[in-house]
């Protein structure tokens, strides 16, 4: 697999993805999968971040993307005492807004994944969903997050192979829109804006995970950054069953057999 340094300008593909998710910022939240939209779908996620994290206690977790705070609130909600880091400003400002309207002391700034101006050995736990597939340099990354944890702190990944499609999804898929064009099934919830597509598709056929990032790449690639007791957890169906009502059944369907994961891992000490 190509290294990050291949791609040529690091920094023109990273100001495209800044660029894409601030555009995302204003419809981010009006999408399933995205924000959680029922009681039963948090249960379903503090269950999975209880599975592998336990509870919070007090102690400090960075979640890293957090988009409008979807996660961070899920982490507060547990009893630990988050910050979320973007580098999109838009996403910051309704992450920000959020957390206000829901009278959350939850610090929200500014900042790369990838070189998080954080502190050595500064957390407990470091969070993410859905970001290790937009990563440039996903060994520089993790690298990274080894740094700001404390000895013995866990990273949580929730991530999944979006590139390679199975026969049985694209069956689904197919039948779904054959079915949707003459109007004998409901039309799927918006999860990206049409006009977005074509860049989506452009930032992901560059980056680092450009076939897929597949949990045991994933997984490899922590080892090497010195993490240690890296567990694979591919049983997701709570989350994804508690989802199921936000799509048709056949998108639910084919959402269910995606290559989605959780990634536990943990530092040294």
């Amino acid at each position: 697999m190509d290294s990050a340094n291949d791609y040529g300008s690091n920094f023109g593909l990273k100001d495209e993805i800044k660029a894409y998710w601030s555009a995302r910022a204003a419809t981010f939240d009006l999408s399933p999968g995205h924000e959680i939209f029922s009681e039963d779908e948090r249960a379903a996620w503090h269950r999975l971040v209880l599975k592998h994290l336990g509870a919070g206690e007090g102690r400090l977790a960075l979640d890293l993307a957090s988009g409008t705070g979807v996660v961070s609130h899920l982490m507060d909600d547990l009893g630990f005492r988050v910050t979320g880091l973007d580098w999109a400003e838009p996403m910051l400002e309704r992450a920000k807004a959020k957390a206000k309207s829901r009278n959350r002391q939850i610090a929200f700034r500014m900042g790369d994944a990838e070189n998080t101006m954080e502190p050595d050995a500064s957390y407990d736990v470091v969070i993410n969903r859905h970001l290790v597939w937009t990563l440039v340099d996903p060994k520089a990354a993790f690298r990274e997050w080894i740094r700001v944890l404390k000895p013995g702190g866990q990273v949580l990944i929730v991530d999944g192979d979006f590139v390679n499609v199975s026969r049985m999804e694209k069956v689904l898929k197919d039948l779904a829109n054959w079915l949707q064009r003459r109007g004998l099934l409901k039309a799927e919830a918006v999860h990206m804006p049409p006009d977005m597509a074509g860049t989506h598709n452009s930032i992901l056929s560059r980056v680092y995970f450009s076939n897929g990032a597949r949990a045991e790449a994933v997984a490899a690639l922590l080892r090497d950054a010195g993490f240690e007791d890296v567990t694979i957890d591919t049983d997701l169906r709570d989350v994804h069953k508690s989802q199921a009502k936000n799509w048709n059944v056949l998108k639910a369907a084919a959402r269910g057999i995606q290559h989605r994961y959780a990634i536990c891992a943990r530092k040294p000490g």
